[in-house]
């Protein structure tokens, strides 16, 4: 599936940028291959609109805030969050709503810029560890990987590439055998139950407050179409680690990877930067694998193009949902030229 070319994922929430990075003035982001440019109006509230401006083409990202609009560095031509022009310097005479360009939903969660460039069929998600007390929130990476969103959530829901993969953090090489999962499904997306023996290594004893070598994650997680996935983990001392991973779309081959997590205990108990530093080395070990694999993910699972096996469920069914939501909304799956389709063999007669 080639993202750029299925309109229906326009629709969708997708965190683009920590909000934080725009407190300097407007910086520029491409969401399916759209150029934006982002800002903070006068309250502090993110702007999106087409990263071009509609006189000379210029890029608005370039330019600064002005009040509430963004300033074409150009010209000057000024624009407000609805993409309507509000004041070109040269003709003061002369109405400036003649000019306008494309402009989207933005909206501010969990310390992101979340942005939406269609009519949205969803809400932005809910994750009640940011409104349940007891629970810490913390930044830990957004950065641009080589890799297809759906490879991605496929991975975030496969128990068995533990063993493999993640050798050297958590994953247990002499037990290959992935765990027994629950998947229930939803209008779009699903919810993923499973527990997981893994080990629990020298830098993770102090960090769980288990002296134990082995522990099991009992594994109560999200996936939220597209790209998204909330994965809480709960630990036999009650310890709860939810990390949530957006793979937001840039275009077919890259995404940006946000992630940020919850944490049920003190920066006292286990420092942020420590945490970060194991995630840190599971997601690495994943980006190296996931960077080797195709962009164009197949969603119809049984063409023939890539075998599958029992613990592949998860992806299974996001397949299977991608295919019925592409359907739904009178859309055919686009595929690129390379594609790996298997070519039928005609019988002997």
């Amino acid at each position: 599936m080639l993202v750029t070319q299925q309109p229906v994922l326009r629709r969708f929430w997708y965190p683009v940028i920590p909000m934080a990075q725009l407190d300097d003035g407007p910086k520029p982001f491409r969401l399916l291959n759209q150029d934006l440019v982002l800002w903070l109006d006068s309250q502090g509230k993110p702007q999106a609109a087409e990263d071009r401006c509609a006189h000379r083409s210029a890029r608005l990202s370039l330019g600064w805030v002005e009040g509430d609009n963004i300033v074409c560095p150009y010209h000057g031509w000024n624009y407000d969050g609805t993409g309507a022009c509000k004041k070109i310097p040269q003709t003061p005479d002369r109405p400036a709503g003649r000019a306008k360009v494309p402009a989207f939903k933005a909206e501010e969660r969990y310390g992101y810029v979340w942005v939406c460039l269609g009519e949205p069929l969803t809400d932005i998600p809910d994750m009640p560890e940011a409104r349940e007390p007891g629970y810490r929130m913390f930044h830990q990476f957004h950065e641009v990987w080589r890799t297809a969103g759906l490879r991605l959530m496929e991975n975030s829901f496969d128990n068995a590439h533990f063993s493999f993969v993640h050798r050297e953090s958590f994953g247990q090489f002499d037990k290959p055998i992935p765990a027994d999962l629950n998947i229930k499904e939803g209008e779009y997306g699903f919810h993923f139950e499973t527990k997981a023996p893994v080990n629990n290594p020298e830098s993770q004893k102090k960090l769980l407050q288990m002296d134990s070598d082995t522990t099991v994650r009992h594994m109560t997680s999200n996936w939220y179409m597209p790209f998204g996935r909330r994965l809480n983990i709960r630990y036999p001392n009650g310890l709860v680690h939810s990390i949530v991973t957006y793979a937001t779309p840039i275009d077919d081959e890259h995404s940006m990877i946000c992630q940020w997590a919850f944490r049920s205990d003190t920066e006292e108990e286990a420092p942020e930067a420590e945490i970060i530093a194991f995630d840190r080395q599971v997601t690495e070990e994943d980006k190296r694998v996931l960077e080797s694999t195709d962009y164009d993910v197949p969603l119809d699972t049984a063409s023939g193009e890539e075998k599958h096996m029992p613990s592949d469920q998860p992806g299974m069914v996001m397949r299977k949902m991608m295919k019925a939501l592409l359907e739904r909304f009178g859309e055919s799956e686009a595929r690129s030229d390379h594609a790996r389709i298997p070519v039928k063999q005609e019988k002997a007669s």
